[in-house]
């Protein structure tokens, strides 16, 4: 059977079930939001790129916020046979891409992106197996949808399971 590879963009989100897998790239401040049901085995991955909606008025792509992001790939996850009680979260990206000399936690995108995904996750009572947060470089992300296994590319570094 093909292995189809689905591509994930900057505020998107999608989801694959077996063979499939699906890649996101360019994780920098963004935050990378993988979902695994290993039950029902379906996996869905969200590529976020600000912590929350609130002020911002134009919210024509929800999917770029992360407090609205992951209720979506969530009830995507569902109509498609995911069980949320089964859901289990691997995370990453996060990165403090700009060094300010101010160290103005405010223009740490990376920083509040990765608390706000953690936020968003132990509301919704998703625990978070693994995480790959912080930094100052680039991430990939690849999530297996047969093993349910994520493994993360770093700019620099050799691919490693998260």
């Amino acid at each position: 059977m093909e292995v189809k590879e689905i591509k994930v963009g900057i505020g998107d989100l999608n989801i694959a079930s077996p063979p499939d897998k699906l890649i996101t790239l360019g994780l920098g401040s963004c935050v990378g939001i993988a979902l695994l049901d290993n039950i029902n085995k379906i996996a869905g991955l969200a590529h976020i790129m600000l912590p929350d909606s609130n002020g911002f008025t134009n919210q024509n792509n929800p999917m770029k916020f992360a407090d609205k992001a992951i209720p979506m790939l969530v009830e995507k996850l569902k109509q498609s046979g995911a069980d949320s009680k089964y859901l289990k979260a691997k995370i990453a990206g996060g990165a403090s891409m700009f060094s300010f000399p101010d160290k103005n936690p405010v223009m740490d995108i990376g920083a509040r992106n990765g608390a706000a995904v953690k936020k968003v996750l132990q509301e919704m009572r998703i625990p978070i197996l693994a995480e790959d947060l912080g930094g100052n470089s680039g991430r990939t992300m690849i999530v297996e949808s047969d093993t349910m296994k994520v493994y993360i590319r770093t700019v620099g570094r050799e691919i490693k399971e998260l």
